[in-house]
């Protein structure tokens, strides 16, 4: 049967919106670019994947008469937003065409055929573990700025550690990202049980999944999720997401933390110290952002030079009782982090000037930051 419905704008543009940063992306597979639109009793199924990430979810409509079609998915997505009308109307005709009529507009928009569409991976529905929302919002905004760009050789770094641990009878659900220079920590304590909340050995979710778990998470109160051997499968009511898991090792980033002993503590309060490095960032080089630190007493010094344009100098007062440092580091490593920090005072503990500096702070609770030295 060919598909014939009617489908309100608003909630057909929230659909399509949800799969756009999943199906464009450029691939081996024409099909791949395209939405598969399924008609069922009551409505309509949206799929869309990339064969990393894959998304499923429901959109109400009227349906005449139910079959299936895969369609572009940024077209269909510009021809929706761009239409005037709230009812908009799908019907297949011949040779995987679509007639879409909005209001007094009618476009003609080549499709392929649904059987070329991979299939949607299958799933265990019984061991699902419910968790709100925020638990994981929180999570992913403290570490997926650290997380490795897909060139690093360390395949393992372009994705994101996913731990769970229990501690005086409270359980905690942990991430963990580096891209090799540094080192981002969020644990956040559960109000549930987590013995029967599944993981791997070593969970890592690729840096996509984590974008769009990160996505499906928003404007949602619960959602249920699953660890497979070999996939993350998130749903909630309307939506099913599957993200094919990465395989290997991850840094034992625990003997890092290990490796900073909590003694020499530098206190700067965060706000002012986050402005005076993105004025010194102005002036470092473009690649490796290397600026310097001069911390003697109550004072820290911070010094950037830029070959072809000049250099920079600002001070900020500090809270120091160690003997005097001179240090490099990555810019742009420190603006990262202090950016997703909430706390007035951030303490910083840096033993030599060839030790790495670890961050965190009582307000931040959970949140543990370790950036490696440069050398000047």
């Amino acid at each position: 049967m060919s598909l014939k419905c009617t489908v309100h704008r608003n909630d057909l543009i929230e659909g399509l919106s949800s799969l756009q940063n999943i199906t464009n992306k450029r691939g081996t597979l024409a099909v791949l670019s395209n939405i598969l639109i399924e008609g069922v009793n009551n409505g309509l199924v949206l799929t869309g994947t990339d064969l990393e990430v894959g998304l499923r979810l429901f959109v109400p409509a009227e349906v005449e008469s139910i079959g299936s079609l895969t369609l572009p998915s940024k077209k269909i997505f510009e021809i929706v937003r761009e239409s005037g009308s709230d009812d908009i109307l799908l019907e297949e005709t011949e040779n995987s065409w679509v007639k879409i009529q909005v209001g007094a507009s009618i476009y003609n928009l080549a499709g392929i055929p649904s059987e070329e569409f991979p299939a949607f991976p299958e799933y265990d529905e019984d061991h699902f573990t419910s968790f709100e929302a925020f638990i994981f919002l929180d999570l992913i905004d403290k570490v997926i700025f650290s997380i490795a760009g897909e060139q690093e050789n360390i395949y393992s770094l372009t994705s994101v550690l996913i731990e769970k641990e229990k501690r005086d009878d409270a359980s905690y659900l942990k991430m963990i990202s580096s891209d090799g220079h540094r080192l981002s920590i969020m644990e956040k304590d559960v109000a549930i049980n987590v013995d029967n909340f599944t993981l791997n050995d070593v969970t890592l979710v690729p840096k996509k999944g984590i974008q769009e778990l990160r996505k499906f998470c928003e404007n949602r109160d619960t959602i249920d999720i699953s660890f497979e051997k070999k996939q993350m499968v998130v749903r909630d009511g309307d939506a099913v997401m599957v993200v094919r898991l990465k395989q290997g090792e991850f840094p034992q980033y625990q003997a890092i933390v290990n490796s900073v002993p909590l003694e020499n503590c530098i206190r700067i309060n965060r706000v002012p110290f986050l402005e005076s490095l993105k004025r010194i960032n102005l002036f470092t080089e473009d690649i490796f952002h290397t600026i310097q630190l001069k911390i003697d007493g109550n004072s820290m010094v911070l010094k950037s030079q830029n070959a072809d344009l000049g250099n920079a100098k600002d001070e900020q007062t500090i809270d120091y009782a160690g003997e005097p440092l001179t240090l490099g580091f990555n810019c742009r490593y420190f603006i990262e982090t202090l950016q997703v920090m909430e706390c007035e005072t951030v303490e910083a503990y840096i033993n030599s000037e060839n030790s790495p500096c670890l961050m965190k702070s009582e307000d931040d609770k959970g949140f543990v930051s370790i950036v490696m030295p440069m050398q000047l």
